[in-house]
């Protein structure tokens, strides 16, 4: 009865003194107010191109038993949701997936969202098809993947995405910064992830928002204005999540119903807006109102942020709007406000003292390696595309592209996806080789048949590719010429300078010889297949066939090869009675004799000494008179598992070594040394799973280290993190320099921060950083380069060292979302067993300041390796039916040995995209980092350059108007622009490029000739 009376007193109460609850028009319509702290409310989702789950599970929301998000919903409620109120605004970044979605959607639906873009409503933020890496992807890549989503937006909507938005990846780079950021010509760029003790000063002197400048070549002339959150890239403090199955109280307004909170949610509001202002520069503050996946219902979110910003405005304390970062960043900018500078970039991150995010600099090598080797066939791919015509329904490089894009997201190529959707990003990484692998074969029969010259449509030489070369595995190298029959070898070089390389090919017999394209012998050298190789094929390739090869070869047949730029040249393996030159094998028992007795390795002019022991010992160069003392090992860093007291354990992403472990060579291994004409190699079992080979060729002055680790052995439940080193008595003083995404070189102190006083809680782990193309250390008369074949992490953990992380195997996960420990597996019928990596990296030492040359000039022909095409021949005169060399250029003209072609490309419209780069920094070397010159005529002699247009870096905008228009912020130390060297404008006549160091130049080329090909 109690109960009862109370209901009927608060019907009567209420009745009585009038409640309305109808309709209530929300004022959704606020702008900018002077003078007022303004809260720019920004309504997002981060929507991860693969993670959890793969990239098409989460856009049509399947396997939701390991995350519940469907991108495919949250574009659909996002159309109903703008249309209920133009005030409304929301952005978006991942163009995989709104590519995705868009090719779905019917006619009506594509002139609404049009409307949402034309109106500021929808506004597409960062642009690229992925929020890609910046630590292990490399600078092309990221290219190529933003010019892909920019293009794709410029064409379909004509808009230009003005703002980068980092907001995931796990540290940020200089490269991002200067090249990604500036020169695609984005006004801002925002993102959080920096170290903990870093952000706490920042928050303290108010620099969360800077002017970064991140180029030393370039300085102020490529400043980006940058915004780190205060805490995340999620709502603010004060429980503002609003998906329909959020825990957040909604914005309830009705005062008919229980748990009226409009005062409780504004004061929450408030409060926030008011701490995020006490940390942060101008009266304006950005709300980043979503985070992963959210907006799945987006009418959930939009009805409390209309509520928010409604009684937001009518409390007065603070002015609320919907808004978005071009929104903001234009504020911010007409505050004109002076920022202070940051320098470099934000590596390593640590989001706690003993959780430093640098494991997965190297995390699944073999998914790095693999990204790397497709982004370099990508590259020559689509120059072969470029010269017989794109077509308009044969194989493309289309898929292969997007495969890439895709590829480079921040869990992706990072190595912090389940293991799943890494199988799914290989996956479609061979999709799409497979398919560009039919337009290379047919490519190079049309510009190796002679009919080639006045077109081509049906070739008809057949080409076989070798994508397992690495495990030894070729089968058209291992066939057995016998009655005339050989093998036609063309070798494509993709570099735009000729190039002089050592061949390496399985063959099965000894009574081999090779010619060249005039039938001259070519000097060649077998190497007897060891027991570690053949297993590591017989492996390997019943992995990918799904059975095992019928038959192994017996050798390596190892021959010197000279090719054009841009071009190729052809060789020819051949039966023969007479054996080729054999290497001779030396077989070094540890036991036999004193630790004193060497080995020396070395017909050129680069000689190596080991020891008995199969220690390296000793460097000798005779070219540059080089003489140091140098040794290598191999050592592994305990992971730590957690505890109760500490639960940070080493995963996916963190590193936290616990002990280190020398790793030495068995004793009872012998060393065996193998020697030739061409190259020398020293073979060492390091333990039951390391492998190494050391190499000195006879034309190279650089040390070629291969190795092989794995399965890594956990059955002592301990995770191990291998690492090679190389020691030598440099003098470093603490100091090396690691790449920025195979870019620039950045100056690194051991223990030391350059804007904050470093605590250091993890020695090694917050010493390391990511490498791409190399590092490398120097004292007052030497420097010891290292490069590398895929991303690693890397470190000089002492003075006159440097190691590289060459493997991961983890029984823990890290607690950082994947919930998985990185422990790969590679199965077959006979059972699953680790993951084995087989890499190289590669050493060289100079006289101080003459290593750039080589780590540039090799370090581009390292991420380009030669593309080899197989064609078996029964009898007749190859050259008499095809062409045996060709280059695109002059036959006499190279780029000059400081510039890089990074891309050829035939578009639909017929037109070309072509990237020229500069390789060298500003004072890196004394005769390169000069102003540079490429004679267009030379390099494409045969064709007509009828219009050529410099553009930005993604190519949706030309330079000369991006430049204008971009928004440059007051740093702290301007004193007026600086000198900065950079090529002038190409004359149309003379078709001269100049690039300044480090100038990446595009251009949109048309070509007289140039028109699609039908197949």
């Amino acid at each position: 009865m109690a109960l009862l009376f109370l209901l009927l007193f608060l019907f009567f109460s209420l009745a009585h003194i009038g409640v309305d609850s109808a309709y209530i028009p929300y004022n959704t319509s606020q702008q900018i107010v002077e003078g007022k702290l303004n809260v720019h409310v920004v309504a997002h989702t981060h929507d991860d191109v693969g993670w959890l789950k793969t990239v098409d599970q989460y856009y049509v929301g399947s396997n939701n038993s390991i995350q519940g998000a469907c991108v495919q919903n949250v574009l659909d409620s996002m159309v109903t949701a703008l249309l209920k109120d133009k005030n409304r605004k929301f952005i978006y970044v991942e163009q995989a997936f709104f590519q995705r979605w868009w090719r779905q959607q019917s006619d009506i639906i594509k002139e609404t969202v049009k409307g949402f873009i034309n109106s500021g409503q929808l506004e597409f933020i960062n642009g690229g098809m992925c929020m890609h890496d910046e630590a292990a992807v490399h600078y092309i890549d990221m290219i190529d993947q933003t010019t892909l989503g920019h293009r794709f937006i410029k064409q379909e909507f004509g808009k230009i995405p003005r703002i980068g938005w980092q907001i995931d990846p796990f540290g940020h780079s200089a490269v991002q910064a200067y090249l990604l950021s500036a020169q695609v010509g984005f006004d801002a760029l925002y993102f959080f992830r920096i170290d903990y003790q870093d952000k706490n000063k920042r928050k303290d002197m108010k620099e969360l928002e800077v002017v970064w400048r991140a180029s030393k070549t370039f300085g102020s002339s490529l400043d980006i204005f940058s915004g780190i959150f205060p805490k995340n890239y999620e709502p603010p403090p004060g429980d503002f999540y609003f998906e329909v199955d959020d825990k957040s109280p909604p914005v309830q307004d009705d005062p008919l119903l229980f748990d009226y909170n409009v005062k409780e949610r504004i004061d929450a509001f408030v409060a926030a807006a008011l701490a995020q202002a006490n940390i942060t520069r101008t009266n304006h503050v950005m709300f980043t109102m979503g985070t992963d996946f959210k907006y799945q219902y987006a009418e959930s979110w939009f009805r409390n942020l209309d509520k928010l910003i409604h009684y937001v405005n009518k409390d007065g304390r603070v002015n609320a709007l919907y808004s978005t970062p071009s929104i903001y960043t234009d504020a911010k900018f007409a505050a004109n406000e002076t920022w202070p500078i940051k320098t470099d970039d934000f590596f390593p991150y640590a989001d706690n003292p003993n959780a430093y995010w640098t494991g997965y600099f190297t995390s699944r090598p073999a998914l790095k390696r693999y990204v790397r080797l497709m982004s370099a066939y990508y590259l020559a791919a689509r120059q072969l595309e470029f010269l017989i015509g794109r077509s308009t329904s044969g194989p493309t490089t289309d898929s292969l592209a997007d495969a890439l894009a895709i590829a480079q997201h921040h869990d992706a190529v990072s190595g912090t996806e389940k293991q799943h959707v890494a199988n799914d990003y290989a996956k479609r990484l061979y999709i799409g080789y497979a398919e560009a692998e039919k337009l290379v074969r047919s490519s190079l029969a049309c510009l190796t048949e002679s009919s080639s010259k006045i077109g081509c449509s049906n070739p008809t030489t057949k080409f076989e590719l070798c994508p397992l070369l690495n495990v030894s595995y070729c089968p058209p190298s291992e066939a057995y010429l016998s009655n005339g029959k050989y093998m036609a070898i063309v070798v494509y070089n993709s570099l735009g300078w000729k190039r002089e390389d050592v061949l390496r090919v399985p063959v099965v017999s000894q009574y081999v010889s090779v010619q060249d394209s005039e039938g001259r012998e070519v000097e060649s050298q077998l190497l007897p297949m060891t027991d570690s190789t053949l297993s590591l094929r017989m492996q390997h390739v019943k992995a990918y066939l799904g059975s095992s090869p019928a038959a192994s070869p017996k050798y390596w047949l190892t021959f010197t090869v000279s090719v054009p730029a841009l071009g190729f040249t052809t060789y020819f393996i051949s039966g023969s009675t007479i054996s080729g030159k054999v290497a001779s094998l030396e077989t070094l028992y540890p036991s036999e004799g004193s630790t004193t007795r060497s080995v020396a390795i070395g017909k050129g002019h680069l000689n190596l000494l080991f020891n008995a022991n199969g220690g390296l010992f000793q460097y000798s160069n005779g070219k540059n008179l080089v003489n140091a003392s140098i040794g290598q090992a191999y050592k592994f860093y305990g992971a730590y598992n957690g505890s109760k007291s500490d639960p940070q354990a080493s995963g996916a992403y963190i590193f936290r070594p616990d002990g280190t472990y020398p790793i030495k060579p068995e004793k009872t291994e012998p060393l065996t040394v193998m020697k030739g004409s061409i190259v020398d190699e020293v073979h060492q079992q390091i333990n039951p799973w390391i492998y190494q080979i050391t190499r000195t060729y006879k034309s190279k002055e650089y040390v070629e280290t291969e190795f092989t680790v794995g399965p890594i052995p956990v059955q002592d439940g301990v995770g191990k993190e291998v690492v090679t080193e190389i020691t030598t008595s440099i003098a470093s003083k603490k100091t090396f320099y690691t790449d920025s995404n195979g870019r620039d070189f950045i100056k690194r102190i051991r223990d030391y921060r350059k804007e904050w006083d470093l605590q250091v809680n993890q020695p090694v782990a917050g010493n390391y950083y990511p490498i791409n193309l190399g590092i490398y250390i120097q004292d007052e008369s030497k420097e010891l380069s290292v490069l590398v074949d895929r991303s690693v992490g890397g470190s000089s953990i002492s003075d006159g060292q440097i190691e590289l992380m060459l493997h991961r195997r983890l029984l823990v996960d890290d607690a950082r979302g994947v919930d998985e420990a990185l422990n790969e597996t590679v199965c077959t019928n006979d059972g699953c067993a680790g993951l084995v990596i087989q890499g190289k990296y590669y050493t060289k030492i100079d006289p101080i300041g003459e290593g750039a040359k080589w780590r540039r000039t090799f370090g581009q022909e390292i991420y380009s390796p030669l593309l080899l095409a197989f064609s078996e021949m029964d009898g007749g005169n190859w050259g008499s039916s095809h062409v045996s060399n060709f280059t695109v250029m002059d036959p006499s003209y190279n780029l000059p040995d400081n510039v890089a072609l990074v891309t050829l490309q035939a578009l639909d419209d017929g037109s070309v995209l072509l990237r020229l780069a500069h390789l060298y920094e500003v004072g890196e070397d004394k005769d390169l980092s000069v102003m540079a010159s490429v004679d267009l005529k030379k390099m494409f002699p045969d064709k007509k350059v009828s219009k050529i247009i410099e553009m930005n870096l993604s190519a949706n905008q030309e330079r000369d108007a991006m430049e204008k228009k971009r928004l440059k912020f007051r740093a702290a130390d301007y004193t007026g622009a600086e000198t900065v060297s950079r090529g002038s404008p190409v004359d149309p006549s003379e078709l001269i490029v100049e690039l300044g160091p480090m100038e990446i130049r595009t251009f949109i080329v048309n070509f007289t000739y140039i028109q699609l090909r039908k197949s």
